[in-house]
């Protein structure tokens, strides 16, 4: 893929979230970009969130060293960073004020593939808010041009 040429892309996201004894999925299918500017590839898309009346602005950051970034704008605005075997803190801005929440990273894996363009993100997490674990996710992104 060319830099900074932006491919439109067919993007399916899965979410599995284990809170509090209950197994919620989570299922979105839209379309969306994929741009590379440098070393960084940027996955754009929308995403429907309950209780929040307008679609919001989504980017996924897969960087050089394998770390991933899942960034949400709006009036929801979080930054969650993902790292291999690391815990990594963040703030997550809502309409009712800032939390601090904390993210560890038990599984990621990216692949990408030229031919055809498409690309596939697994990553396993706990989220922490505080130091009280929220939940278990389990969150799958592909993308195909």
């Amino acid at each position: 893929m060319e830099e900074r040429k932006s491919v439109p892309v067919a993007i399916k996201v899965k979410t599995e979230v284990f809170q509090e004894q209950e197994l919620k999925e989570y299922f979105l299918e839209e379309e969306g970009q994929v741009v590379r500017i440098g070393e960084v590839l940027y996955i754009r898309y929308n995403e429907v969130m309950e209780g929040i009346e307008e679609k919001v602005p989504v980017t996924m950051k897969i960087l050089p060293d394998g770390s991933v970034q899942l960034i949400r704008a709006g009036d929801v605005r979080m930054r969650l960073k993902f790292e291999y075997q690391k815990a990594l803190e963040t703030n997550y801005q809502t309409p009712f004020g800032v939390m601090w929440i904390k993210t560890f990273t038990n599984n990621i894996r990216v692949s990408l593939k030229d031919r055809p363009f498409s690309g596939n993100v697994v990553i396993d997490y706990d989220l922490y808010g505080g130091e009280e674990k929220i939940g278990v996710y389990h969150l799958e992104l592909s993308f195909t041009a």
